[in-house]
């Protein structure tokens, strides 16, 4: 059953799928914390920073509500956030205008980085905008082939965290804080997109949508939620033997609440109940990225 449909604006901001900007924002506040504690904020850059990856995660939901519709996968049995062009309130030519809209303002806050990191970061712009089409779009959409989690690894943690400190260091160094950053990060994030496959673990296998849930099983997607928020807070311990004890020993304090929003996964195994621990693992993820950068400033 289709909900009422909202009016124009409230369409597109709910396409744009404000809640899982909490996934762009963790990203900059880790990267920017990291540039702090060696002594190089500012802010032009953080803002810019910002800008751009709130953009690229709007494009990119904006990208896989047009593409997903496209293949089919947005069906009735859908557990998740509604879809506005398969619920009917945007049409698909409307989205690639506005998909096309949002890709060129991305580009151009991109842009505004050059001053402070130099051409190459042309080419990283690039491959962001490539692989915000490639997840859902093309012949072989990588979230339908088991990519997804790799992706968010890659371009939640070592490309924003990694860029971030790049464009403060003048020297453009890369040391090994940010690359361990860079990977906690993105295994924090992870989370989110394994709560989201385990949820849609069943309507993904009919879509042939093979994500690592639903390739391995509801059993390996609940042991990977544990072990991926675990693994970025065991990782965070590299910083306390180089000076930064408090960036070491705050994200343990994320721990528990990522135990226990595992045990009610758990406990409520599939359905639409799932969305609430899917809240909880956002405000788990903000809640990591605090107590590390937290740290990663007080060190």
């Amino acid at each position: 059953m289709k909900t009422e449909k909202p009016g124009v604006f409230r369409a597109w901001v709910l396409a744009s799928r404000p809640k899982t900007l909490a996934a762009a924002a963790v990203p900059v506040l880790v990267g920017c914390a990291l540039a702090y504690s060696d002594g190089c904020f500012r802010w032009p850059e953080a803002l810019l920073c910002t800008l751009f990856a709130f953009l690229m995660q709007i494009d990119a939901n904006l990208i896989n509500d047009l593409f997903d519709y496209l293949k089919g996968s947005d069906r009735g049995d859908r557990l998740g956030p509604r879809r506005a062009c398969a619920e009917g309130w945007i049409a698909p030519r409307a989205m690639k205008r506005g998909i096309l809209c949002t890709t060129l303002v991305a580009c151009v806050a991109g842009l505004g980085l050059l001053r402070y990191g130099g051409p190459e970061l042309i080419a990283v712009g690039a491959v962001c905008v490539l692989f915000a089409f490639l997840y859902t779009a093309g012949p072989y959409p990588l979230a339908y082939h088991g990519w997804g989690d790799l992706l968010v690894v890659l371009f939640f943690g070592f490309v924003p965290v990694g860029c971030i400190y790049y464009i403060y260091i003048m020297c453009h160094s890369w040391t090994a804080d940010a690359a361990v950053a860079s990977l906690a990060c993105g295994l924090a994030i992870d989370t989110l997109l394994m709560l989201n496959n385990y949820r849609d673990r069943e309507q993904d296998a009919l879509s042939g949508k093979r994500t690592l849930v639903v390739r391995f099983g509801a059993r390996a997607g609940r042991i990977l939620y544990l072990a991926t928020g675990s693994a970025a807070v065991l990782l965070c311990l590299w910083f306390v033997p180089r000076g930064r004890l408090w960036a070491g020993l705050f994200p343990l304090l994320y721990w528990p609440f990522h135990a226990a929003s595992w045990r009610r996964m758990t406990r409520i195994g599939s359905g639409k109940a799932l969305n609430g621990v899917l809240g909880e693992t956002s405000r788990n993820m903000l809640l990591w990225a605090a107590l590390l950068s937290l740290g990663l400033i007080l060190g």
